[in-house]
């Protein structure tokens, strides 16, 4: 498909993104002129709700058609990137090879970040979970979103050449994201340890970041116990991923960030075995490496003025004779020793070994791991933001900030000392969970805290609740993408200001 920026004449068929509010009417009235058609039948017929959709033809011309797309009451960066990604996703089989947006009623200081959202929205839309079917489905294949295809965005002139960059952004946006789509929605079997290196090595090299891999052997020999307690108990051998981007330099004072990403390519729980009834679901715990990969290919892709480090540790955790048991004692790449309660918390287990690799071979800025870590944090603030876990008050607020403006919000949790008491152990260093049915995710992070070094910029994030969710790709739930942007917008925003 090719995007196409302009300002001149529209395509027969034209999506417009209205908002709530006292414009409304004045727009509509715009519209109905421009299609011969009578405006106060328009007025009554469409309210601008959330995912609304009026086509309204025009007259003498049945070609001509325009889509008029609800956003409800507001019109900022998230809403007008999830209302045209669900109308895409709803639409695209109906839509011509030509199709277009029409942004020219939004204010031109507006422009290049509606385009930005639009242009991500339509093309992620046109993404299809059935990658595994043996057979094609019964409905007609959509003509928008074929390779002859063409998406046009109207803007002001004033803002063609800010709207183009910004399409160019979201393109590599959509693009990246459906990558981790796929990934995140392989079964198990089709998404080993081994085969996320082999993504990860083929993603680098596209992309243009460099990846290094330490395998089983490479593993046990530097003392990544805790990784290797994890991994040990299936035949597919877990791997630290290490991925690196931009340069080295003394010259320039370029920020330096960590980004550790939790990669259990799927979870049983271990020998504290989880409830089979959503255990299918576990193909998707490794939704914080995930978010690592996307960041550092849309690193490469916008060529950020940034040294990124990662951390991927990635791990089946299953069961057979050699898996950990509860009430075993581990080592760590840290030195410390934990004791085990429950197998089923190995996500922090993982976490800690790649967070203390990363922090004695570089000294980044800020460190920030991510993971699909606890049902607590979902318990706590439902499923409509991670969890935000840090000591650092900056760091909060700059991660906040990002998340609210790309739409993936976070919620900050405490950390006080307090709830660090119940990971204490008698026979060990500390216990990897406290056995009491509340808080869990704060004593979650509070467990990787101990493995951060005393890092004075470092954040967890919670994402169990945003990484798999309901969407409109799928009957249950499936992978959402989350992280990717907000990483990258919070790089963006760091770098601007360091």
């Amino acid at each position: 498909m090719t995007v196409k920026i302009t300002d001149k004449k529209a395509p027969d068929a034209l999506v417009v993104p209205l908002q709530q509010g006292d414009h409304l009417p004045d727009r509509l009235a715009e519209i109905a002129l421009r299609a011969g058609a009578d405006p106060s039948g328009l007025q009554n017929d469409f309210k601008a709700e959330k995912k609304e959709v009026f086509v309204l033809y025009a007259a003498g011309s049945p070609l001509r058609r325009f889509y008029l797309l609800g956003l409800g009451k507001k019109s900022a960066f998230p809403d007008m990137l999830a209302q045209l990604r669900s109308f895409s996703h709803r639409f695209k089989s109906k839509l011509p090879l030509k199709t277009g947006i029409d942004l020219r009623h939004f204010p031109e200081s507006e422009t290049a970040r509606l385009t930005d959202a639009a242009v991500t929205g339509m093309l992620l839309g046109l993404y299809e979970i059935n990658r595994f079917r043996s057979t094609a489905p019964e409905k007609p294949a959509p003509q928008f979103g074929s390779a002859k295809s063409e998406l046009q965005v109207l803007v002001h002139t004033g803002a063609l050449k800010s709207a183009a960059a910004a399409a160019r952004r979201g393109e590599a946006f959509a693009a990246a994201t459906q990558q981790q789509l796929d990934l995140m929605n392989a079964p198990a079997n089709r998404k080993t340890p081994e085969m996320l290196v082999q993504w990860a090595r083929e993603a680098g090299k596209a992309a243009g970041f460099k990846v290094r891999v330490l395998g089983k052997k490479e593993i046990v020999a530097e003392g990544l116990d805790a990784l290797y307690a994890v991994g040990k108990g299936s035949p597919n051998d877990p791997a630290l991923i290490l991925l690196e981007y931009g340069i080295k330099t003394r010259k320039t004072k370029t920020p330096v960030i960590g980004l550790a990403g939790k990669g259990v390519t799927f979870d049983t729980g271990g020998i504290s075995l989880k409830p089979s009834a959503n255990m299918y679901l576990m193909k998707s715990d490794m939704g914080g490496a995930s978010a690592v990969f996307g960041t550092f290919v849309m690193a490469a892709r916008l060529q950020l003025p940034v040294r990124l480090l990662g951390a991927v540790p990635v791990a089946e955790n299953a069961v057979d004779g050699l898996a950990v048991k509860p009430g075993d004692v581990i080592g760590s790449y840290s030195g410390k020793t934990i004791e085990v309660i429950d197998t089923d918390a190995e996500g922090r287990l993982i976490l800690a070994d790649a967070i203390a690799y990363l922090l004695k071979h570089e000294q980044p800025d800020a460190l920030i791991d991510v993971a699909t870590l606890t049902g607590s944090i979902i318990r706590a603030i439902g499923y409509h933001a991670g969890g935000l876990f840090t000591p650092n008050d900056e760091l909060a607020g700059r991660l906040a900030a990002a998340g609210q403006a790309c739409g993936e919000r976070l919620w900050r949790m405490p950390m006080w000392e307090e709830y660090g008491v119940d990971l204490k152990s008698d026979i060990a260093d500390l216990r990897n969970f406290t056995g009491k049915p509340m808080a869990e995710s704060i004593a979650a992070a509070k467990f990787i805290e101990h493995f951060t070094a005393a890092h004075p910029a470092w954040a967890h994030l919670d994402i169990a609740g945003m990484a798999f969710a309901d969407s409109e790709f799928a009957q249950g739930k499936s992978a959402t993408g989350y992280g990717i942007r907000l990483l990258t917008e919070f790089i963006e925003r760091y770098v601007e200001t360091k």
